[in-house]
Order: C-alpha cells, then structure tokens, then sequence
C-alpha cells in the first residue's frame, strides 16, 4: 500500500519526487499505528532517530558550503582544473583518475559528503573536457557507492559487519566481490559507451513523450 501510495502519487502528478518522501514517511506512520506496530514509545524513539540522521546531513552541508566557499576565494578550483586538464594523460585518463579518487574516498566518507566536497572540484573540469553533465552525474553516483564496498575498506562493509556480528569481515569481502565485479563491469560499459545513460534523458525531450506525460498529467 506504501508502494502504490508514494510512487502513484509521484506518477500521478500529486505530489514531486521531494514531497513523496514526505508523504512516505507520514503513510508509513500511519499504517504502523493502524497495524499496532508503532506507539508512543517507538515513535518518539523513530523522531529521535530521524533527528539525529538530520542533523548529521546538516554537519556535512555546512562543512560542504564553507569547503566551496573556501575553493571560491582562494581559486583552488580553476587551479586544479588546469592542472587536470593539462596532463599528458587524455580526457579519459582524467576520467579514470577522478574515478579511483572516488573509490579511495570510500573508505573515508560517505556518499553524501563525498559528492558534496567534491562535484564543486571535478565537474568543472569535467565540462571543461567536454563530457556531458548528466552522463557524469550518472557515472558519479556508481563510482560514489561502489567505493564504498570496495576493498580493503569500504564503510558498508564495516557497517554489516558492525549489525552482524556473527559474520566475519573476509566472509562479507567474500559475499559482495560478485557486486563489485558487475559494477566495475557495468561502470566500464557506461564509460564505453555515454548513449546509454542519456538515451533516457533524451527520449524526454520527444514529442511523442512529452505528449503522454500530457495525457497522463505528469
């Protein structure tokens, strides 16, 4: 019901992608207390929880704001897209090494303040190289999460290891290496070949689409 609620409501134009969180949330409150699963207790223990989570987020963004304000001033960004831009390396060693930036910071960070330090440093030279933004959008969030199950330390896999104790850490390696070879894989398609990532994107621009979000009032 949840399902049906949060994305019908998206898909049916009552509601944007950021509200539906919203509504999500309060749906799910309220079929936990309908069901008897959610009281007085483990709400105010949920609120607590939620704040905690928030003000956490909000740690990162100011730290992320006064970074790129840091970056602005002091023009560490303009000098390090020319640095970038200048090795002997191609568009795609660039590429490949902000990449492997990604996967080292996994260890360190996670998501949310790996994108948020960072995109302010890449994305200009990666505009500058010539690359298309959505695309790089879409590369950046599977580089972001696979870096952090990679080894030797990826923060989920510390994480798991943290709720399941009774697994060891090289048994969890051991279980998300296959993930981390189809993504590696999947990564290296998408780098291939840019078409696939932004056929989407571009089918949204047709007439024929735009004529049924129309229709079906979205």
């Amino acid at each position: 019901m949840l399902f049906v609620f949060v994305l019908g409501g998206m898909y049916g134009g009552f509601f944007t992608s950021t509200e539906a969180a919203g509504m999500g949330a309060m749906g799910a409150l309220l079929l936990g207390i309908a069901r008897g699963t959610l009281n007085r207790v483990t709400i105010l223990e949920s609120l607590v929880a939620a704040l905690r989570v928030t003000a956490s987020i909000f740690v990162v963004v100011i730290g992320a704001y006064l970074f790129g304000y840091f970056l602005t001033i002091t023009q560490t960004t303009q000098a390090i897209v020319a640095w970038l831009a200048a090795l002997p390396i191609g568009a795609y060693g660039v590429l490949a090494l902000i990449l492997v930036g990604y996967f080292i910071l996994g260890a360190i960070m996670d998501e949310l303040a790996m994108i948020l330090l960072t995109v302010p440093i890449v994305f200009p030279v990666i505009v500058q190289l010539g690359f298309d933004p959505i695309w790089f959008g879409v590369i950046i969030v599977m580089a972001v999460t696979l870096g952090m199950i990679l080894p030797p330390v990826g923060i989920n896999v510390f994480v798991i290891n943290s709720i399941a104790r009774d697994i060891s850490l090289p048994r969890i390696y051991k279980g998300v290496a296959p993930f981390v070879v189809s993504d590696l894989i999947r990564l290296v398609i998408l780098v291939a070949f840019p078409s696939l990532s932004l056929a989407l994107p571009a089918a949204m621009d047709k007439p024929l689409v735009q004529g049924l979000r129309q229709l079906l009032g979205f």
